[in-house]
């Protein structure tokens, strides 16, 4: 009689286990935790089993800090039997399914979506949507050609799904389409509220032989060697470096070209130099630059002079390079001052002849008067 009530209670609690199969969604409750694998009571006659590498494709996550004894679950049937009379469940794959779908309807919805690469390639990046991982190839990563991509590791980074086939497990993330659809719009911002004259505060983006590329946030303008200072400029290297902020002036805007110089006008030499080099004052300067007709003299940064070839001695100089060297100090007289073309002329050899007719008047000596 015994016996038959032990079967009957065996055959009781059979019956009142759930029954499961593979690809089946079952629930549990965490029964317990160690570093590899989660267990679950599924209501079944044999314990779940989740393995790290069926929680997530995420990398390093510690499976004891990421669940705890008592936690729900939901996970999806792997094998009835592992083999060892458990049952083998995957709780990313049916993470995946859920992912999938919210990034499908990201793609036809074309909604930015939000995630943190988590692995930097050699054509691109890698980011995990919940479970799905997205791929981001190289030439849609920045609006820009960028060779090194290591910068992105860990950052996050918004996109949109531009391509969605997950049976071919090809889901195609597009951060450049953002970039340029954000760039045209503080473009379009920008020149809608700058015009020519005014000043404006940019940050120098690039150097060049030529001049600088100022982002004035929104569009890029060109800085000019010729427009950074009244003066001369060698080199914008000498003057400026990437990063540096700098006001500078609108000069011109030809559709999404803007001119930018640092030659403001209340800052012009020539607004006062009738009165300091007015003709027949005596000046100094530096030889700035040579031709064979004569030699440029810097009088200050944005005003130079010209010491003709016949001016620089009073005797014949066949070329100004064989009694002068640039970035020689001089001193001469102004004979000729051109206010409207912003020309002055200078003479050593008119100084010289002061010089000497001076020296002459000095040795006059006057006569006697007679008694």
């Amino acid at each position: 009689m015994s016996e038959m009530n032990n079967e009957f209670e065996q055959l009781l609690e059979e019956t009142s286990l759930v029954t499961i199969h593979n690809g089946e969604v079952v629930e549990g409750t965490v029964i317990s935790v160690k570093e590899d694998e989660i267990v679950l009571n599924i209501g079944y006659k044999a314990d779940g089993i989740i393995t790290r590498n069926e929680y997530s494709n995420q990398s390093g996550i510690d499976l004891r800090e990421a669940v705890k004894e008592g936690d729900k679950m939901s996970a999806k049937v792997l094998k009835v039997n592992d083999g060892e009379g458990q049952v083998l469940l995957t709780y990313k794959r049916l993470a995946m399914e859920k992912s999938n779908e919210r990034i499908r309807e990201a793609f036809e919805n074309k909604e930015v979506l939000k995630a943190t690469v988590s692995t930097v390639l050699t054509g691109g990046l890698s980011v995990i949507v919940d479970e799905t991982k997205v791929f981001i190839p190289a030439s849609l990563v920045s609006d820009t050609y960028e060779k090194d991509l290591s910068k992105y590791a860990g950052q996050e980074i918004e996109f949109v799904i531009s391509e969605f086939n997950p049976k071919k497990r090809r889901i195609i993330g597009d951060r450049k389409q953002l970039l340029v659809a954000e760039k045209k719009k503080l473009q379009e911002e920008l020149f809608s509220r700058i015009h020519v004259g005014d000043t404006v505060e940019g940050v120098v983006k690039n150097l060049t032989d030529f001049g600088a590329f100022i982002d004035l946030g929104g569009a890029d303008g060109l800085l000019h060697i010729s427009e950074m200072s009244w003066g001369r400029v060698e080199n914008p290297k000498k003057v400026f470096s990437v990063g540096d902020k700098t006001k500078v002036l609108i000069k011109d805007i030809k559709e999404d070209k803007i001119a930018l110089s640092l030659k403001f006008e209340d800052q012009n030499p020539w607004l006062n130099a009738d009165g300091k080099y007015s003709v027949g004052s005596v000046v100094s300067g530096k030889v700035a630059r040579m031709a064979d007709f004569g030699a440029f003299i810097e009088l200050e940064p944005g005003v130079d002079a010209l010491l003709h070839v016949s001016q620089i001695s009073k005797e014949h100089v066949d070329k100004p390079s064989d009694v002068l060297k640039v970035g020689q100090e001089i001193e001469a007289k102004v004979v000729d001052f051109n206010s409207e073309d912003h020309k002055i002329s200078l003479s050593i050899k008119a100084l010289m002849n002061d010089s000497q007719a001076e020296e002459e008047k000095e040795e006059v000596v006057p006569e006697e008067p007679a008694e």
